[in-house]
C-alpha cells in the first residue's frame, strides 16, 4: 500500500499536496484520490491566471477549506475569466493539490476541518520543466513568470510533514 495512503484518516481528513510545477503533485494527489475516494481538488482549476499564484493559495484557506461552505470559482483559462462555482462537501475528506496547496493559512483552515497532512513533493529542475512542458506546451511562456511566484511562495512555507522526491 502507498505510504502516504497508511497516514490517512477517515472522517475530514485534508491532505495538502504541494510542489513545484513538474514535480509529480497531480499524479500522487490522483493516484491516492483512487485509493481513498477523497474529493480532489487541483489549484490548476482555479489559479485567476498566470499571475495568480498567491491569490490561488489564499482561495485554498478561504474557499476551499471553507468551514461551512467549501469550494471554488473556476477560471476559464481559454477567455482568462472567472467561470462557474463549484461546491465541496464540507463533511467529506479532501486532496487539495497545487503550487500554493500549503500555507500558514491553509494549515490552520485544514486543522479546523480535522485532521490534516502535509505533503511537499519535489523533482530536479530540468526534470520538472520537461514534465510541465510536455503537460501542457501552453505554459512555456509563462514558465519563468510562474517560477518567480513559486519562489515567493516556497520562501514562505510553513514545516511540512512529509517530503518526496520524484
Amino acid at each position: 500500500m502507498n505510504p502516504i495512503a497508511q497516514r490517512l484518516q477517515p472522517g475530514t481528513m485534508t491532505v495538502l499536496i504541494d510542489g513545484p510545477s513538474g514535480s509529480g503533485k497531480t499524479t500522487l494527489a490522483k493516484q491516492l484520490a483512487d485509493i481513498t475516494g477523497f474529493q480532489l481538488v487541483h489549484l490548476d482549476d482555479f489559479y485567476p491566471g498566470w499571475a495568480g499564484l498567491a491569490r490561488g493559495r489564499d482561495m485554498v484557506a478561504h474557499d476551499v477549506l471553507h468551514p461551512t461552505r467549501p469550494g471554488f470559482r473556476q477560471w476559464n483559462w481559454q477567455e482568462d475569466r472567472p467561470g462557474d462555482w463549484v461546491s465541496l462537501d464540507p463533511r467529506r475528506p479532501m486532496i487539495v493539490e497545487g503550487v500554493g496547496a500549503i500555507s500558514v493559512p491553509s494549515v490552520q483552515a485544514a486543522a479546523h476541518r480535522g485532521t490534516f497532512l502535509t505533503v511537499l513533493v519535489k523533482a530536479q529542475s530540468a526534470t520538472r520543466r520537461e514534465r510541465a512542458l510536455n503537460r501542457d506546451s501552453g505554459f512555456a511562456p509563462w514558465w519563468e513568470m510562474w517560477a518567480s511566484q513559486e519562489v515567493e511562495h516556497f520562501e514562505q512555507l510553513p514545516a511540512v510533514d512529509l517530503e518526496l522526491w520524484t
